[in-house]
């Protein structure tokens, strides 16, 4: 989660994630589970969905989580909140999320995770208020998908709070040139472009589909599900040398067994009705997230 005070004292993109003492879990697994609210840091699943909802001060939060969805509201007493569904693991899938936003000052909205072996914490923005959050990072980049473009920063956080205690660690951002508020992500895209930048990612830890607040006040509704329509996209390199890629075929659904070819790396390769391929380019090698969804690791 990212500060938006150490920002302009330090002049590198930070997050103030942490695990407070009082961290709680909540599982609400059942299919026919009520809309839950939350008030206070905790994390946990509410029909099917990982959530994860942290304040700097457990006070001036509202968090309903129903089905696919959750809406937030926030004031300056949380100092910093930040809150979001989506998986645990996370991965290189296609999500599609609609709904509202409505910042009062420094806030944004963003698919937003973890990976492990390396720690690195990336963030895919696609609205924010009235803070950019790429100010003083490192501009190495841009990646065009889901129809719009990204400029791609990466900064490194020193000796600073994450999901493995206090830690170093590389932070990525891609941040949306005009903002929108609901559509398609294609992660792939962006892992690929990353990559290309020589950011390399580890093993997916939680990823959600992330609003958050420093010292302002605001709201969001959100509604949010893995799938939709994949859109290749292209990179772009840092200059003076530009290339351009392809993200990795991510397939179609329906029954039946996979065919032939070879997935790229973060290309699915498998799980529940999965008909594409099942093979991954060396030296990467097909592991199950979920069982809809593997990819090539």
């Amino acid at each position: 989660m990212f500060s938006f005070k150490k920002l302009i004292f330090l002049s590198t993109a930070a997050v103030a994630f942490a695990f407070p003492a009082n961290n709680s879990t909540l599982d609400a697994r059942a299919a026919d589970a009520s809309l839950v609210t939350i008030t206070q840091s905790s994390t946990g699943t509410v029909n099917g969905y990982y959530y994860s909802l942290w304040e700097q001060v457990n006070t001036g939060v509202t968090m309903n989580i129903g089905s696919g969805q959750y809406s937030l509201s926030w004031n300056s007493a949380s100092q910093d909140v930040v809150g979001g569904i989506g998986w645990m693991p996370g991965s290189a899938q296609t999500i599609t999320y609609s709904g509202t936003f409505n910042p009062g000052g420094n806030s944004y909205l963003a698919l937003y995770g973890w990976t492990t072996n390396p720690l690195v914490e990336y963030y895919i923005c696609d609205s924010f208020g009235s803070y950019n959050p790429s100010t003083g990072t490192q501009h190495v980049g841009t990646v065009t998908s889901d129809g719009g473009t990204y400029d791609i920063y990466r900064t490194q956080r020193v000796n600073a709070p994450s999901i493995q205690g206090t830690a170093t660690f590389n932070q990525y951002w891609s941040i949306r040139q005009s903002h929108r508020v609901g559509g398609t992500i294609t992660t792939a895209n962006h892992f690929n472009a990353w990559k290309a930048n020589g950011m390399t990612m580890g093993s997916f830890n939680y990823q959600i589909l992330a609003t958050e607040g420093y010292q302002s006040s605001g709201s969001s509704s959100i509604t949010v599900s893995a799938g939709g329509s994949s859109d290749p996209g292209t990179t772009s390199a840092p200059p003076p040398t530009s290339t351009t890629t392809s993200a990795p075929p991510t397939g179609t659904t329906g029954t039946g067994g996979g065919s032939g070819g070879t997935a790229a790396h973060w290309g699915q390769c498998g799980g529940i009705g999965w008909t594409g391929p099942t093979t991954c380019e060396s030296p990467y090698t097909c592991q199950v997230g979920n069982p809809y969804y593997s990819q090539c690791l």
